[in-house]
């Protein structure tokens, strides 16, 4: 069981709190600019050592010198040194931050970095960074409302990039509403939470069932459901950066998160996921169960296709294993298994007795009776149950923030039966 110890990180003085952290910044052109300053004179009062990478448009809205002599670095904005031909490596740019921050991201750049597009040294360096990447965008509010950037703050978000949402309030245009870049204050204080978290689960080896499975009926037909697996890669994607290793069993989905901490297994169907759960449960502390599988499964799959004949068509079913109870059976008192309950009727004396009736320590209870939950959303409203007899309701949030609410409850969990 991994071990842990009391921090006593948020009590040590406020300088350095980032002490021996590497951020980049990285400076897009927006009239927001301004605010990098402030930013970057803060996260050096903080011990971080920062150094600052621009697109060449950055420079019209504030100068290189002022941000050089804040970060107390030169800053890179071609590719090369114009004046002797030095390289300016992205690659290396990458390998030596922990951090990537890029604030403020215009519209253009955040489009650029979901599409792929490298034109210059900002952009190439986001490609090759290894490092987790942070992204406060800074734009006019239709230009943020708009659906294509929207698109591609999700696109960003699927990929694991951070983003600091855009606050409210009075924007250069003249307009009021929602696009300003976070204050720098606000984007400092996220910084430095991100690192505090980023190793608190640091030892510790989780697997994650995620989406759904289809259990064929012939070669072009399937049973399935409508699972997006959005709150299994929430939560797998939320437990790397905390630390822990993932491995993340999914049934077939449009996306899968991008951590290096996450192992993806590709499943399909639910002997499949059965099957993989088994394998993995045993060199893990803890156990998610997120996905939606499927409790039937057809006892003959037709080897070509069924033709239709007459007027119905009887399909007999047979009982897939169940994995939560399986796996509470085998479990270990050094392990935890949290499992998922989708309820539409008597919601909590359901979820209730699944928590006892498959030995879990938590059970996440959501309905498909509340608004902003259920599959496919990008929300979820839930309440966790756990094996003491506490529950503990949640409002409507976004899945990303319910992974976080989750992760809190592991690392709380796993605390308690380390002491």
């Amino acid at each position: 069981m991994v071990n842990f110890t009391s921090s006593s990180r948020k009590n040590k003085p406020l300088k350095v709190r980032l002490k021996g952290k590497h951020i980049l910044i990285g400076v897009t052109g927006s009239i927001a600019a301004y605010k990098a300053a402030t930013l970057i004179r803060l996260l050096v009062k903080e011990g971080a050592e920062v150094k600052v990478v621009m697109t060449p448009l950055a420079k019209e809205f504030i100068t290189p010198l002022t941000l050089a002599t804040l970060s107390k670095n030169p800053i890179l904005v071609d590719f090369f040194n114009p004046e002797n031909g030095d390289w300016n490596s992205h690659v290396d740019l990458g390998l030596w931050s922990d951090l990537y921050l890029i604030a403020p991201a215009s519209a253009n750049t955040i489009a650029k970095m979901a599409t792929g597009v490298a034109d210059n040294l900002l952009l190439t360096t986001y490609l090759s960074a290894r490092c987790p990447v942070m992204v406060a965008p800074a734009m006019d509010l239709d230009m943020y409302s708009h659906q294509a950037t929207q698109h591609n703050i999700k696109t960003l978000q699927s990929r694991g990039d951070i983003i600091i949402e855009a606050a409210t309030g009075e924007l250069a245009s003249g307009l009021s509403g929602k696009g300003r870049m976070e204050e720098p204050e606000n984007i400092l204080e996220q910084v430095v939470s991100f690192f505090l978290s980023s190793q608190r689960l640091s030892g510790v080896r989780v697997l994650v069932t995620s989406g759904p499975t289809l259990e064929h009926i012939d070669p072009v037909r399937f049973i399935g459901n409508h699972s997006s697996g959005k709150m299994g890669n929430a939560i797998a994607l939320e437990l790397a950066r905390q630390g822990a290793v993932v491995d993340l069993v999914s049934g077939p989905v449009p996306q899968h998160p991008s951590h290096p901490n996450i192992n993806i297994h590709k499943v399909t169907s639910a002997a499949e996921m059965f099957n993989a759960a088994l394998a993995l449960f045993e060199k893990s502390n803890v156990a998610i169960l997120a996905a939606a599988v499927a409790d039937f499964t057809a006892e003959n799959v037709a080897t070509q296709k069924i033709k239709r004949q007459g007027d119905e068509l009887i399909l007999k079913l047979k009982p897939t294993n169940d994995i939560a109870a399986h796996l509470g059976k085998v479990k270990k008192n050094n392990q935890l298994l949290i499992g998922f309950a989708l309820e539409t009727t008597n919601e909590m004396e359901n979820a209730k007795a699944k928590l006892e009736r498959k030995n879990l320590d938590m059970i996440v209870l959501n309905s498909m009776n509340d608004p902003g939950a259920g599959f496919g959303s990008d929300t979820n409203k839930v309440t966790f149950i756990k094996r003491n007899g506490q529950v503990i309701p949640f409002d409507t949030k976004p899945k990303e923030v319910v992974a976080k609410d989750i992760a809190n409850a592991i690392f709380e969990m796993l605390h308690q039966n380390a002491g």
